[in-house]
């Protein structure tokens, strides 16, 4: 009896052993391992994020520069996917076999049961062909996305482009970005991105077991809408753009273009330039590379990255610093007799003027009148020592937006080069160092390194007569069309409004009269400065600043023409060009005026002639009585300057106008 007892107790715990372990397996099944719901899931509906429209981006006059278009995203579903005709199916969407059926094991490994990416941004066209045939492969199922897309190929360094998040963008973003999102990597893109990429939306769709669409999952009970990103309104004219890039076609150097009553920049070009539908869809990788490798770099932003001399262009700038601080006035005459003397070395000047005054100084560009206003800035300031005076003196110049950051609404903008003290009490000592030993600053040479947008923002804040507003790309956002409010707040160039009249009077027979009399445009009074800036790595720089009209003007500019030697050659027409585009919509002067500049190659390595023409080259008999060209070398040039040792020789080198 006890036995019979003992076996049934042994066969209940059986039982309910067996009971409890299919109860735990059933909750396991059910609630923990959702791998058999999304299993089950995927044969009857389809979760597809929905992604948003990027914002388009328009020019200030509402022109498109950047909207979207459609492209398709091939997913699978690997345990959904049944025996196919490979070949077929690779065929249609244009893709190799190899690297189709790599894609399709990768997604296998991942997951068996959740949607993978195969084939990103198949077009409007091979999507239509594969539509047809798309029920004959279960477990495949398309998904829309849009790209950027550029109905002008103009301003790419402003707009910038979009890619992929990788791995360690994720994981920064904190679960803001998943496995195929796309984000901004330069441009306005980058700056706006928050605003531009709107909000993932989700769609649940029924599915048929031929892989068909049958309508919304519980009428669309369960959905999320995306949300568009906003629009962005610029500040860029796109027609002076344009025109802007075909000026600087086969040349290197920048323009920028500013509205100085706001800090809207009108135009922004980078040369060389590319067209921004070139890093567009599934070329991008090998078109990006390419740029990469041109020896004239392409993607390189010299409008806020190349850091140059500014040369004469400096000039006005001292001028206006040497007034406020009470130490020269518009009337005091400086020496000039061909140059500045420091023992025996020679800043030397282009001409050998007569003594000058502040006026005549700007318009006939004098050296040794600069020299000796530095002199009397840094060695005779009255109550400071040389380090004191030389740190007033270079605060002064802060001011001006030089040496600092203008923040302007693009990534990685530089500050210029602008030495402090120490850098030179490390270089000569303490107490060791005074004018003479910097005497190349004086003439916007030597350790000075300005961004061409510096450069224009001076032009604005001295065209409005002491003050300039930030610089920035993006006038309005959203349907709101806000604007930040940083760059609706004047900001001072600490000089005083009394100051500047001598310094504009001069500027304005600079092209009335002056180096720059080929810029000169009929009924438009033109306020302007040239430079050829020294280039310790090849040729001089040629360059321009100006404003125009000179009251109440409405566009500064900075023109910076690498290798190109005299400012009044090269930089100044193409300003003076710019800046009637820009008030008349259209150019009035002989069309050979227009064409010289348009026609003109000035890259590095090309022998040009002065009317821009490339020489041709000399040819040179071989020893079997043969000529042949010789062969022309590859040249880069280095744009960016970078602080030197001041140089030690008898001569001061000086830029020529």
């Amino acid at each position: 009896m006890n036995s019979f007892f003992q076996r049934k107790f042994i066969i209940q715990a059986i039982f309910l052993s067996a009971i409890f372990i299919l109860i735990v397996r059933l909750f396991y099944i059910q609630i923990i391992d959702d791998r058999y719901l999304d299993f089950a899931n995927n044969n009857v509906q389809r979760r597809l994020v929905v992604y948003p429209p990027r914002g388009v981006i328009y020019d200030r006059k509402n022109v498109i520069l950047v909207q979207n278009e459609p492209v398709y995203d091939l997913m699978a579903v690997p345990k959904s996917i049944k025996p196919f005709d490979t070949t077929l199916f690779c065929q249609l969407i244009d893709v190799e076999k190899d690297k189709f059926v790599e894609k399709l094991e990768k997604a296998r490994e991942y997951s068996a049961v959740k949607a993978s990416l195969i084939e990103k941004q198949l077009s409007a066209e091979t999507y239509a062909s594969l539509q047809e045939h798309l029920f004959q492969f279960p477990g495949f199922f398309v998904q829309n996305r849009t790209l950027r897309k550029y109905p002008e190929p103009i301003a790419a360094h402003v707009l910038g482009y979009i890619g992929e998040v990788n791995d360690r963008l994720i994981e920064l973003s904190k679960g803001d970005y998943r496995q195929g999102d796309y984000i901004g990597i330069s441009g306005i893109e980058r700056s706006y991105e928050k605003l531009l990429r709107g909000q993932r939306g989700i769609k649940r769709v029924m599915v048929d077991v031929f892989n068909r669409e049958q309508g919304s999952f519980d009428n669309g009970r369960f959905d999320t809408a995306a949300v568009p990103g906003d629009k962005m309104i610029t500040s860029i004219d796109a027609k002076l753009q344009q025109y802007g890039e075909s000026l600087m076609k086969n040349k290197v150097g920048s323009i920028v273009a500013i509205e100085p009553s706001t800090g809207e920049i009108l135009a922004f070009v980078s040369a060389p330039n590319y067209d921004p539908n070139l890093l567009v869809g599934r070329i991008r990788g090998n078109n990006y590379m390419k740029l990469l490798k041109d020896p004239l770099k392409p993607l390189f932003i010299r409008p806020i990255q190349a850091q140059y001399p500014p040369g004469s262009v400096f000039k006005p700038i001292q001028a206006l610093i040497g007034q406020q601080m009470g130490l020269i006035t518009p009337d005091q005459r400086f020496p000039c007799g061909g140059g500045y003397r420091i023992g025996s070395r020679l800043v030397k000047c282009e001409h050998n003027h007569s003594p000058q005054n502040m006026v005549e100084s700007i318009q006939n560009s004098c050296n040794a009148y600069y020299c000796w206003a530095f002199k009397t800035m840094i060695d005779n300031h009255p109550g400071m020592n040389v380090e004191q005076a030389y740190t007033a003196w270079r605060d002064a110049i802060e001011k001006f937006g030089i040496g600092t950051k203008l923040d302007i609404d693009l990534p990685n903008e530089l500050k210029g080069l602008l030495p402090t003290h120490k850098y030179y009490d490390k270089i000569y000592g303490a107490n060791h160092w005074r004018s003479s030993t910097i005497i190349s600053l004086s003439i916007g040479q030597g350790e000075l390194g300005i961004t061409p947008l510096q450069m224009a923002n001076v032009m604005a804040g001295i065209g409005n007569r002491g003050y300039f507003y930030r610089p920035h790309l993006v006038k309005a956002i959203g349907d709101k069309k806000l604007i930040r409010p940083e760059y609706s707040q004047r900001n001072s160039l600490g000089i005083d409004a009394k100051y500047f009249p001598p310094v504009i009077e001069g500027m304005e027979k600079v092209v009335l009269a002056g180096t720059a009399t080929y810029a000169r445009i009929p009924d438009i009074p033109i306020c302007g400065k040239t430079g050829t800036a020294q280039n310790p790595h090849g040729k001089n720089h040629s360059v321009f600043m100006g404003f125009a009209p000179k009251d109440n003007p409405k566009i500064a500019i900075a023109v910076f023409v690498e290798n190109a030697g005299y400012g009044a050659t090269w930089a100044a027409p193409i300003a003076s060009l710019m800046i009637e585009k820009y008030i008349r919509d259209s150019i009035t002067r002989p069309k050979y005026y227009e064409e010289r500049i348009m026609n003109a190659s000035l890259l590095p390595g090309d022998e040009f002639n002065a009317s821009g023409n490339i020489k041709k080259k000399e040819e040179k008999k071989t020893d079997s009585n043969t000529t042949k060209k010789e062969e022309k070398k590859p040249v880069t040039t280095k744009p960016t300057a970078t602080i030197q040792k001041p140089r030690e020789e008898n001569t001061v080198s000086t830029q020529r106008r």
